[in-house]
């Protein structure tokens, strides 16, 4: 439940954090790896405050150097503050949720405004403009679901109009394997992918990808992890998430319409996924949570898909957004554009309900391990989580401000994806920018 840390009152002694229109307040303390840019120093654990990053490491390096204990943390979180400064963010997400609300607590309280540890503090932050952010943990796994119940009737239109969900998708998180060497922080940029193309003949041709695409998507992170062979209850199924970041799956339309047939998406997928780099942890999500509706006429889930606390607060209010820079527009210095908005609210299935789903015939997760959502779209058509659905399968092009006009993506095309939850007498806590550019195909 929230708690001190989530009162909308609290103000930081960073000033930026106060700001009403940013991401990273008080109330949020995402976790993230950085370096200094330009330097080759081993990546670092950081903390996001406003437009600064807490360097973790140096909070204990400091203490050590000063002998003050202005910023010294409870005992009880010293072993944590230890592995953080190591730069082990993996091993402290295995600690589970003790770990992360007693350090929640401790960062709340020496950010906050008025803290004795401002004046010992102040040394210890970087400015994230001058910070280089990687894929913030070390992923050993890396699964892709498909909960977005509006996304996955629209495709299904325009390839079974008549029977657009299959019958198993009601009963099933339907999710698959990707790959993880292929995942970037944002900044990524990657070359458009080349494959096999099935044309107008019989056989198929290798060539570059023609309808290229992003996908709106949140990534969970696992926390501690369950031993092979042992399943996870939904009432602990949350204990076992550490936070959530932004994920952008990049798709190849048409290389995957050639090859998902019968065993699903392959190389149409794992050439690039881009990932925000900062980490909002389930404790900042706590005052947004929601309850869990399903659409009318669906079924209920299976008895071990089920608990009264899911739905009574197992969904999150969060607005996501996608937004397009062309290579016209970066060159003549215009900002992007807002393709579309959508709400997590309206995912078919729960976060806690895919972790149990994924632990449900055994299979161990661990720490780090990601859990895509699937492509997030709204009930509306200029909902899309993605240009196959925004364009009508590439028959429909969108009109840009600048006279361009876009079906899938060209290449030097930014796509940038952005959340954020708030709400009346709620702090607005964002999750910090997911881009990635399209290069031309090698």
């Amino acid at each position: 439940m929230p708690d001190e840390t989530h009162d909308p009152a609290l103000r930081s002694w960073v000033a930026s954090a106060n700001d009403a229109t940013g991401d990273f307040p008080i109330q949020n303390l995402p976790f993230g790896r950085f370096r200094r840019r330009g330097q080759h120093e081993p990546w670092r654990i950081g903390v996001a405050i406003g437009d600064r990053v807490l360097d973790l490491r140096a909070v204990l390096e400091r203490r050590a150097d000063t002998g003050d204990d202005a910023t010294q943390a409870p005992v009880e979180l010293a072993p944590s503050l230890g592995l953080l400064a190591a730069g082990d963010l993996n091993g402290f997400m295995a600690l589970g949720r003790d770990a992360r609300r007693e350090l929640r607590t401790w960062l709340s309280g020496v950010l906050r405004e008025g803290s004795a540890a401002a004046r010992e503090l102040g040394p210890c932050l970087v400015a994230q403009a001058d910070a280089e952010l990687t894929v913030p943990c070390r992923i050993g796994g890396y699964t892709d679901f498909y909960t977005g119940i509006h996304h996955a009737t629209a495709v299904g239109k325009l390839f079974r109009p008549d029977n657009p969900l299959l019958p198993n998708y009601h009963w099933v998180p339907i999710g698959y394997h990707g790959r993880t060497s292929s995942i970037g922080a944002s900044g990524q940029a990657f070359p458009r992918p080349r494959g096999q193309l099935k044309g107008a003949g019989d056989a198929p041709e290798y060539a570059a990808c023609r309808r290229l695409d992003y996908e709106l998507e949140l990534g969970a992170l696992v926390g501690p992890g369950n031993a092979p062979g042992e399943t996870i209850a939904m009432d602990d199924a949350e204990a076992h998430l550490f936070g959530l970041v932004l994920l952008n799956d990049w798709s190849a339309r048409d290389i995957q319409a050639w090859e998902y047939q019968p065993l699903g998406p392959f190389l149409a997928k794992n050439f690039a996924t881009t990932v925000s780099p900062w980490i909002v942890t389930m404790e900042a999500l706590e005052p947004y949570r929601t309850r869990f509706v399903r659409p009318d006429g669906a079924p209920a889930p299976l008895p071990h898909l089920a608990s009264d606390a899911n739905a009574a607060k197992g969904a999150f209010d969060l607005v996501l957004e996608v937004w397009l820079q062309t290579a016209s527009m970066r060159s003549r210095g215009e900002p992007a554009v807002r393709l579309m908005r959508s709400s997590f609210k309206d995912a078919y299935w729960t976060l806690a309900q895919l972790v149990v789903h994924h632990a449900s015939n055994g299979c161990n997760l661990e720490p780090g391990d990601l859990l895509g959502t699937g492509t997030q779209s709204g009930a509306d058509p200029g909902q899309g989580g993605s240009l196959l659905e925004l364009s009508n399968g590439g028959k429909t092009p969108i009109a840009l401000p600048n006279g361009e006009t876009r079906t899938f993506l060209a290449d030097g095309d930014t796509v940038i994806l952005r959340a954020h939850a708030g709400g009346e007498g709620r702090v607005r806590i964002g999750f910090g920018d997911c881009a990635g550019t399209v290069l031309p195909a090698r």
